[in-house]
């Protein structure tokens, strides 16, 4: 042990003194968020995973999560997500690690990438859905498609059979969401469309397993030897793909015969016949872009839409509200035809609608269609509240969480109250995009969102209108489905009578 008593040359000692310093001093003026869990806490909380986010939340506000590998960092403040959505909005994106996560399922669409792609789909969409065509379109598409609901409704009530209104949602947005598209009618409200409702289901399956990766750490090693819910997720895509695909060459096709055809009106009215004109023919990126808004406009607002419906059953006087609001902005009564009530639903009539808009907010504050938005941070920053994000970091911002937010929303955070949208003549006002990101905020603020509002007014209008709607086990306690998107675990059952 003699060489302990060895003096060390001044050279080495300066030496380690700086080496200390390059990997401590940086430290010192860092505050990194605590670590409130990790990734095994996440599996153990897959079920009530947003519940469990809250709760941290709470505890925080800015957390970290610990994996194998690295850290996630998890953000309910008002004044971060500020910051990552707006103010250093181009020091986070999707990045490698979340491409790779939903790659799989969504190829390069605009909710997959970065840059020149993201810029190059952002620009030809908001194009095409700024245009006054495709905005009638859609909502006479909305009304089609609203009435067709009804009469399915009206039969149940007739018979007075309980509904299952998420899958009838989600097969009327899917229904609307392709016409908008495409110009196709799929008819899977019907029951007539097989391959739609394969479709739909291998993409609920595929958006579930989605999530699952971010806490399965052998998911690659899964997927390469195709076992487990990897396999489940390859044989998915094949469906999606197949029925994609199918709806594409089924419009190129029509636009072939039809050159010449000046009497067809759909052939530059929906989406995919615009981008064509504009010579987008790749069938991969054609593909990817009707994924990403079958995506957006399916599940979203079907989602929403089934939340929406189990408040107002919830809270039957706010559901009589709402029916009187739209009898009251149509002139019309309950004893109005579906078909008589939408030639009402102008945009005049929606635009009086405050309530009604009120309350959906107030959905989707509590039931965020989108309930975890996860982007990577470029490079080392700061955030307003102090903490340090390192490069390469997960981010996660939390909608279902900061909807529950007492700091932010006040005392009664977690109570349904659409008063709390409303200013002192009843007039619907906003709330800042970055406190309220259920269509998130900034530069990648979501392209549908009026879309998504015009749909959700004339749906809710026309059923509330008609119909008082109660769960039909009141006593049962419905909860969510741990997915990318927010859907009700096992449906939204329900029983339907006349509004007299």
């Amino acid at each position: 042990m003699d060489f302990l008593s060895t003096a060390l040359p001044p050279i080495v000692i300066s030496l380690a003194v700086i080496l200390l310093a390059l990997i401590f001093l940086p430290l010192k003026n860092k505050r990194y968020p605590p670590v409130a869990g990790t990734v095994l806490h996440q599996l153990a909380h897959r079920r009530t995973l947003h519940h469990y986010h809250t709760e941290l939340a709470c505890r925080y506000k800015t957390y970290r999560i610990l994996d194998l590998f690295k850290y996630s960092v998890y953000t309910a403040d008002p004044a971060n997500v500020e910051h990552v959505l707006k103010t250093a909005v181009g020091n986070y994106g999707k990045g490698l690690y979340v491409y790779n996560l939903i790659t799989d399922a969504m190829g390069d669409g605009i909710f997959a990438v970065d840059g020149e792609k993201w810029r190059h789909q952002r620009k030809a969409s908001s194009s095409q859905f700024s245009t006054k065509v495709l905005r009638d379109f859609s909502s006479d598409i909305f009304k089609t498609n609203a009435v067709k609901l009804a009469s399915i409704i009206h039969e149940a009530a007739s018979c007075d059979k309980s509904i299952e209104m998420q899958d009838l949602f989600m097969k009327s947005t899917l229904d609307s969401i392709v016409k908008i598209l495409l110009g196709i009618d799929l008819q899977t409200m019907s029951g007539t469309n097989n391959d739609g409702i394969r479709f739909s289901n291998a993409f609920d399956d595929a958006n579930g397993a989605t999530l699952y990766r971010v806490a399965d750490i052998f998911w690659k090693i899964k997927r390469f030897l195709n076992i487990g819910t990897e396999a489940v997720m390859r044989k998915n895509v094949k469906v999606m793909d197949h029925f994609i695909y199918n709806l594409i060459n089924r419009k190129i096709e029509t636009l072939h015969k039809s050159e010449e055809d000046d009497e067809q009106p759909l052939k530059k009215t929906d989406f995919i016949s615009k981008l064509l004109e504009a010579k987008e023919t790749d069938p991969k990126y054609l593909r990817d872009m009707v994924l990403s808004f079958i995506a957006a406009g399916k599940d979203t607002t079907a989602s929403a839409l089934s939340w929406f419906l189990y408040m107002m059953c919830k809270h039957l006087s706010i559901q009589e509200k709402i029916a009187q609001e739209v009898r009251e902005a149509t002139g019309l009564n309950n004893t109005s035809s579906a078909e008589e009530f939408v030639a009402n639903l102008t945009e005049e009539a929606l635009s009086k609608m405050q309530y009604l808009h009120a309350a959906l907010n107030e959905t989707l504050r509590l039931y965020p269609t989108v309930p975890m938005n996860a982007r990577v941070c470029f490079s080392d920053d700061t955030w307003p509240d102090g903490h340090s994000v390192k490069k390469g970091e997960l981010v996660i911002l939390q909608p279902y969480s900061m909807g529950r937010m007492e700091f932010i929303w006040g005392d009664d955070a977690e109570e349904f109250r659409p008063e709390r949208w409303l200013d002192k003549n009843g007039n619907f006002q906003e709330e800042s995009p970055f406190k309220f990101i259920a269509f998130n905020a900034g530069p990648r603020i979501c392209l549908g969102k009026e879309y998504s509002y015009i749909q959700m007014k004339i749906f809710s209008a026309v059923l509330l209108s008609n119909y008082i709607f109660k769960l039909t086990d009141e006593k049962k306690v419905v909860k969510y489905k741990t997915m990318v998107t927010l859907h009700i675990n096992r449906g939204l059952h329900v029983h339907a009578s006349p509004r007299v």
